[in-house]
């Protein structure tokens, strides 16, 4: 035997899909929405690709994500953390959208370092900045930076840093439409069980 043919890969933006309206019965999101401002666009758009009882399944960070960095860095300078969508807004979303029956789940993993400066090659290796289209700009200056890493190292524990990941689980269903294309309500009959 041959091997299997290889699923199609490309790269397209999460708003404007490379795919034919309902042509996906799955689709499934890793990590790809803290690059987003607002989900929204991109659950419409993962809506318009699924069938009719297709599935959208994902997973993202939520807002306890690197909340230690976040306390350390002065006030001004705490924007430069990522804010993640709360998995409530995300839930919300998906109604939004027009998928049914959303199940959101979440869980706290704490990962440890010997030092921020691991932290920071491990955001920077898998990607991990600041996404939002609001975030400040230039540098903090070294002192600001002194004072964040000083108080990060008050959370040292048994010799490590710790640092927070919300992970958040999500899914929902493509319903049937309730309207056709014109707007007209669109009702289901159902048969009733034959009498006894």
């Amino acid at each position: 035997g041959g091997r299997p043919a290889a699923a199609p890969h490309f790269v397209a933006d999460a708003c404007a899909l490379p795919l034919a309206h309902a042509s996906l019965g799955l689709v499934w999101s890793n990590l790809m929405l803290p690059a987003l401002d607002d989900p929204l666009p991109a659950f419409r758009e993962v809506h318009r690709t699924l069938q009719v009882d297709g599935l959208f399944m994902f997973s993202t960070l939520g807002p306890d994500t690197l909340r230690e960095l976040r306390a350390a860095l002065p006030a001004t300078a705490g924007e430069r953390v990522h804010r993640f969508i709360d998995m409530h807004d995300l839930g919300d979303a998906l109604v939004q959208a027009g998928f049914s029956d959303p199940v959101m789940d979440m869980e706290m993993l704490t990962l440890t370092y010997a030092d921020l400066d691991g932290l920071f090659a491990d955001l920077r290796a898998s990607g991990g900045n600041n996404a939002a289209s609001t975030r400040p700009r230039g540098l903090s200056g070294r002192t600001g930076w002194e004072a964040a890493r000083a108080a990060y190292e008050r959370l040292r524990h048994d010799g490590r840093l710790p640092a927070s990941f919300e992970i958040i689980q999500g899914h929902a269903w493509k319903p049937a439409p309730k309207t056709t294309a014109d707007g007209r309500a669109i009702v289901r009959f159902q048969p009733r069980p034959p009498a006894r």
